[in-house]
C-alpha cells in the first residue's frame, strides 16, 4: 500500500505538531509561559484547518487521522503538561516540605499527559464523539493551562505548587469523566438547534472584552460548567432532546 506522507493537509497537521513542540520547549526550558500560550493557539488553529484543508483537496486519509492524533498528543497532552510542569519550577510549596515530596509533586503534574492519551485514544474509535464529545477535549485542557501559567508569569495570580499539581490533577480527571461536553460545530444557523453554543460565544465574547487577559482560563472554565449543567439536566429530564 503506497501512502502520501508530503500532502498539504499533512503539512498543516505537522504545523500543530511543532507549535506544541516548541510551546513545551519556551515554558519547560526557558519559562516563557506567554510564548508557550500563543504556540498553543496556534496549534489549535492548524488542528482546525487540516481537517478542513483535507476535506477541500479530497486527502482525507486514515494515516492522516492518525497522524493528527499523534500530533495531538504533543500539542495538547505533552505541551501542556510541560507548561504546568514549568510553571511549579517557578512555585513555592505551601504545605508539602522536603526534596522527595516537592519532586513526587512536580512529576504527578504529568497525569495530564498520561490521561490525554487515553482521552485521545478513546476519541479515536468512540463514534458517539461526532457532534459532542465525552470529557473535556484536549485543545480546552490545554488552553486552560497554558493560560493559568502566563497568568503567574503576569503576576494577576500567585499560586503554590500544591495547587499547579491539583490544577493537572482535576484537568486530567476532566479529561476522562463521562461528562457530555457540546461541541462548536454548526449544523445550521438556527436558535433552536443552537441555542447553547450562541450563548456560550455570547458569554465568551463579554468575557474577553471585559477581562481580556483572564478570558483564557475563564472561557474554558464556563465551558466546563456549561456542560456539567447540560450533562445534569439531560440526565434527570430523559424527554429532552440535548
Amino acid at each position: 500500500m503506497k501512502i502520501r506522507l508530503f500532502t498539504i493537509p499533512n503539512f498543516v497537521t505537522l504545523g500543530n505538531l511543532l507549535c506544541g513542540s516548541c510551546a513545551a520547549t519556551a515554558a519547560a526550558v526557558y519559562g516563557d509561559f506567554t510564548a508557550a500560550f500563543f504556540l498553543l493557539v496556534a496549534a489549535a488553529v492548524f488542528d482546525f484547518a487540516d481537517g478542513a484543508v483535507a476535506r477541500i483537496m479530497n486527502q482525507y486519509t486514515k494515516f492522516g487521522v492518525q497522524l493528527d492524533s499523534l500530533s495531538d498528543m504533543i500539542s495538547f497532552g505533552f505541551a501542556p503538561a510541560a507548561i504546568l510542569f514549568g510553571l511549579s519550577a517557578h512555585c513555592q510549596p505551601a504545605l508539602v516540605h522536603g526534596d522527595m515530596p516537592e519532586t513526587v509533586c512536580r512529576f504527578l503534574i504529568f497525569i495530564v499527559a498520561a490521561f490525554s492519551a487515553l482521552r485521545l485514544a478513546k476519541f479515536n474509535i468512540d463514534t458517539t464523539q461526532t457532534d459532542e464529545f465525552c470529557g473535556l477535549p484536549t485543545p480546552a485542557c490545554a488552553i486552560f493551562c497554558a493560560g493559568a501559567a502566563m497568568l503567574v508569569e503576569r503576576g494577576r495570580i500567585t499560586v503554590p505548587l500544591e495547587a499547579v499539581t491539583l490544577t493537572a490533577i482535576v484537568m486530567a480527571t476532566l479529561l476522562i469523566v463521562p461528562v457530555r461536553m457540546f461541541s462548536l460545530k454548526f449544523h445550521n444557523l438556527g436558535w433552536k438547534d443552537n441555542k447553547l453554543r450562541y450563548v456560550f460565544l455570547a458569554a465568551s465574547l463579554a468575557i474577553i472584552c471585559a477581562a481580556p487577559v483572564y478570558s483564557p482560563t475563564a472561557i474554558i472554565v464556563l465551558y466546563v460548567a456549561m456542560s456539567i449543567l447540560r450533562h445534569a439536566f439531560c440526565q434527570t429530564d430523559k424527554t429532552k432532546d440535548c
